[in-house]
């Protein structure tokens, strides 16, 4: 039997004189992802990354612990749908405090953020918490950016896509609608250009930018393309964690 990384399925006898080099903290959030997807399709997408990803990176050497995954993200945009649970930044600052200083006080030295939801933005609040760990390291990581989507799918798009759709219809096909039922998807931007580019920015209000709360076409998804998306993203990611957590502290800018 496989050795669990995952702090929900330990024990005490298992973990009273357990080091690790690494914690992981998943994070995800509930919301709309067009007519086809669940509510919970971020935390379970990310769920099942970092369990494939870390349990490949433990079988060469790492020593990561998992914790449970906080299934609530900033969805500031989106309060006017229904069942959006919204989770505040500063909400998610006290959080990963705590956090932080729990998995430290384990005589852990490094937290990664594994993010599964692009309305998480933790760069802030790792400065802030990182400044009161001077010798101890947190960062970040967005799953969904570690590939270029174009190289696995027709029409990459941002929320409930083609991307989404095809690693659900792999990893939870029973919770996914027939694609008869999803939206197309379709979207609007701006009227400021910039606003539209990566140098300016401003937050969406999700009921008018799009009409069923997808960004990106879904109908061209099959389990197939997820099936390879999921086991080249869990190559990547394990070999990511490999190298956060052989590599000390100390050395960790000496490349």
């Amino acid at each position: 039997m496989e050795e669990s990384q995952h702090l929900d399925e330990l024990n005490y006898k298992h973990l009273k004189n357990k080091q690790f080099d690494v914690a992981i903290l998943p994070w995800g959030a509930c919301e709309a992802h067009n007519y086809h997807l669940p509510y919970g399709t971020d935390n379970f997408e990310t769920e099942v990354i970092i369990k494939q990803s870390s349990q490949l990176a433990s079988e060469k050497g790492a020593s990561v612990i998992v914790l449970p995954i906080i299934p609530f993200g900033v969805n500031t945009g989106q309060t006017d749908i229904p069942f959006v649970i919204n989770m505040l930044p500063s909400t998610q600052l006290a959080i990963i405090k705590d956090v932080a200083k729990s998995v430290f006080s384990c005589g852990i030295d490094k937290l990664l953020i594994f993010n599964g939801h692009g309305g998480n933005d933790f760069k802030s609040i790792i400065r802030e918490v990182g400044s009161q760990y001077p010798q101890q390291l947190i960062c970040t990581c967005n799953w969904f950016q570690a590939l270029k989507q174009s190289n696995y799918f027709n029409h990459p798009g941002e929320h409930a896509d083609e991307m989404e759709t095809s690693l659900m219809m792999y990893l939870y096909p029973e919770l996914v609608l027939p694609l008869d039922q999803a939206g197309n998807g379709q979207h609007k931007k701006f009227r400021v250009h910039a606003l539209n580019e990566n140098w300016a920015w401003a937050e969406r209000k999700w009921s008018k930018v799009t009409n069923d709360t997808g960004i990106g076409n879904p109908h061209y998804a099959n389990a197939d393309k997820g099936e390879k998306y999921f086991n080249d993203l869990c190559q990547v990611l394990s070999k990511f964690i490999i190298d956060l957590a052989s590599t000390p502290n100390k050395d960790f800018y000496n490349y």
